[in-house]
């Protein structure tokens, strides 16, 4: 076999690898496509008509997501912040690699292609209808009080940006900031993987746009 066939038979394995693995994939990547992301971030939906009847939405978690709308994330109470972590375990999630300035709450330049992709997918006629939560974490490099404001800044920009470059509806964005509280790799806490932004969609199947 030449060395061109070869390599293309090891990009044709690779691709065949990654459809494979589907929104496993796109939730685990750190440089996710405008894609990758709407299919992470899609409504869950019945298996069939037939045999599956939609979950309904449950009226007092809803009414819960309402009650932080239009919040700035730093005026969330521990019991809130645990809640919306409660919540949101079996929402479709994705987490992003957004990288920010140094002890800042500015996006990085290096950060832009997946703040791009984010904006454009979330203005997908396909998720119509949602609310996301969009929740800063950090890694465990500094103090404890420090992490919290740095994380929920940041958080807070992530939003500001969907709201005024991409035009998502500010109510239908909840920021929330975690610190350094709940790490990607709890293992190794100091570990740049947590130092992430989680985009959960917290609306059900029910109530997003068919």
């Amino acid at each position: 076999m030449s060395t061109s066939s070869f390599v293309l038979v090891r990009t044709i394995l690779g691709l065949s690898a990654a459809l494979t693995l589907g929104t496993s994939l796109a939730a685990a990547a750190d440089d996710a496509t405008e894609d990758q992301i709407l299919r992470a971030l899609a409504p869950k939906k019945p298996l069939t008509r037939s045999l599956s009847a939609p979950r309904q939405a449950d009226p007092t978690e809803r009414q819960f997501v309402d009650t932080l709308r239009n919040r700035p994330s730093r005026s969330l109470s521990l019991g809130e912040r645990e809640q919306i972590a409660t919540l949101a375990k079996d929402k479709p999630a994705i987490d992003l690699e957004i990288t920010f300035d140094y002890n800042s709450a500015n996006i990085s330049r290096k950060a832009a292609p997946a703040v791009e992709a984010l904006g454009k997918a979330l203005a997908n006629p396909d998720l119509k209808g949602s609310t996301f939560v969009v929740a800063g974490h950090t890694d465990s490099i500094g103090s404890e009080a420090y992490n919290q404001d740095l994380s929920e800044r940041r958080a807070d920009t992530i939003k500001r940006t969907l709201v005024e470059k991409f035009g998502i509806a500010g109510s239908d964005l909840v920021t929330v900031g975690y610190g350094k509280s709940k790490p990607k790799d709890a293992a190794n806490p100091a570990d740049p993987s947590n130092r992430r932004v989680q985009v959960v969609n917290m609306t059900s199947q029910t109530t997003a746009a068919k």
